[in-house]
């Protein structure tokens, strides 16, 4: 076997020794809510573990989650199966074979992966996810000698670059004084005041840092990539474009039953898809119409995904076929996001969330984003919400940023890049795509731990330069 490069070799230790070290997310998040009691106890002191417990398990803590999980279990379900519908198939294939080796193939994927979280940061982890496992398939079938996992970790970059896209919660949620009044309270807000997009996504330091991301990451990901035919650590794509237990091919032609009763024909009419797809595409445009696209929420990207996996399917029975796999896989969603929303109610109600938030609100001004940085990335892996954690640091970190003469829309966007900077550490995130790639966290999260190293350079080196 020929030597391998030094950046090769380092990504494979990483990944090892992270594959030995990292239980499943469910025994993280498990793990994640003893730690977040003990510390909310000991924050309260007398009687602390009882308070601890009853804001863990109360409506704003377990159970805050709910709804959100829901969303990203239906998203799942229906990104699983429009990914099986055979125009998406045909054409995730042709856009793999655009790469003509494992190093450009696995490029294209991360260059994916960021596009899309720079429009939308849902559309990019389902899409990249669905896009690295078809990429996986294309590098089976060619005979490449691919990595699959690091395929995957690169399906996942984009939510490292998500947070300085047009899907970003704290740039949105500053735009209007009355937004900025329902985190920061009035006197604060009025002393912020409005930040428009034009300062903040479309400002010098988040171009610097979000186009910078937006080429780093395929740059980083093809680094770790060994050459064509060298592969120590050889870890097969699983076979398909869906999970392994769903049929392979869900079009009008697949599974058609032999009888041919009213009923049956009911169920394969494509009346049926369109009785629901046109009012639904009508709902979409006209709340895009009426909204000038601040409509496009979750809600709305699920009702498209629903409209386009329905439509490419052309029948019922093939639409409801390709969502059975989809519905298995969300099993990871619906237990996982109620500890972390536990987690969140714990770290909340007791304060550490704040005392975490301010941790460095009193530092000189010339460091004051850098460490707004990472203390909002040590605060993501407990609160792994972008509008949560907005909530939380924001009023801390924006009135200290006032009272040492640092630029608010610089202070703002550091609380956003530390929230998407740990997301390459946190579980949370990674579970639609650990379940769409069928890969495990401790495949990805040595490859994602690099990149995180990598951009985390990157930003805080903008935020220094930026503050001088």
């Amino acid at each position: 076997m020929p030597r391998l490069p030094p950046l090769v070799r380092l990504g494979f230790a990483v990944r090892r020794g992270f594959g030995r070290f990292t239980p499943d997310p469910f025994v993280v998040a498990v793990g994640m809510t003893l730690v977040t009691l003990v510390a909310g106890a000991l924050a309260v002191g007398d009687g602390g573990l009882v308070r601890a417990v009853r804001l863990w398990s109360a409506a704003g803590g377990l159970w805050s989650l709910l709804a959100f999980a829901g969303q990203m279990a239906l998203m799942l379900t229906l990104g699983t199966a429009l990914a099986a519908a055979p125009p998406v198939r045909r054409g995730l294939e042709a856009l793999a074979r655009l790469a003509p080796g494992p190093r450009r193939l696995v490029g294209l994927v991360a260059f994916v992966s960021c596009t899309l979280c720079l429009f939308n940061w849902s559309l990019g982890l389902v899409c990249g996810a669905m896009f690295a496992r078809t990429a996986g398939d294309e590098a089976r079938r060619r005979g490449l000698s691919l990595h699959y996992p690091l395929l995957c970790a690169a399906g996942y970059a984009g939510m490292m670059v998500w947070h300085g896209g047009l899907s970003g919660t704290a740039p949105l949620k500053a735009t209007t004084l009355a937004d900025l009044t329902e985190v920061l309270g009035p006197e604060l807000a009025a002393r912020v005041g409005p930040i428009g997009l034009t300062d903040s996504l479309l400002g010098g330091l988040n171009l610097a840092v979000t186009v910078g991301l937006w080429l780093l990451a395929p740059l980083v990901f093809m680094a770790l990539t060994p050459a064509a035919g060298v592969d120590p650590d050889p870890h097969p794509a699983p076979s398909g474009h869906v999970p392994d237990d769903m049929p392979p091919e869900t079009g009008p032609e697949a599974h058609a039953p032999a009888d041919t009763t009213g009923l049956d024909r009911l169920e394969r009419s494509p009346l049926v898809v369109w009785a629901l797809a046109l009012p639904a595409a009508a709902a979409l445009v006209f709340a895009a119409r009426d909204t000038a696209g601040a409509a496009i929420d979750l809600n709305a990207i699920n009702l498209a995904l629903w409209v386009l996996a329905l439509v490419l399917h052309g029948r019922p029975d093939a639409f409801v076929r390709a969502c059975d796999a989809g519905a298995r896989a969300s099993a990871g969603i619906l237990l996982l996001f109620p500890l972390y929303g536990g987690i969140m109610g714990v770290m909340k109600g007791t304060g550490l969330a704040a005392a975490l938030a301010g941790l460095f609100a009193a530092a000189d001004p010339r460091v004051f984003t850098t460490l707004t940085f990472v203390s909002a990335g040590f605060l993501n892996l407990f609160v792994p919400s972008g509008g949560g954690q907005w909530a939380v640091q924001g009023p801390i970190v924006m009135s200290a940023a006032l009272d040492r003469g640092v630029d608010p829309t610089h202070a703002m966007m550091a609380i956003a890049y530390g929230d998407q900077w740990t997301n390459m550490l946190q579980p949370f995130w990674a579970v639609p795509l650990l379940a769409i790639t069928g890969v495990r966290a401790r495949d990805i999260i040595g490859y994602c731990t690099l990149w995180m190293f990598a951009g985390g350079l990157w930003i805080a080196a903008c935020l220094l330069l930026a503050s001088l």
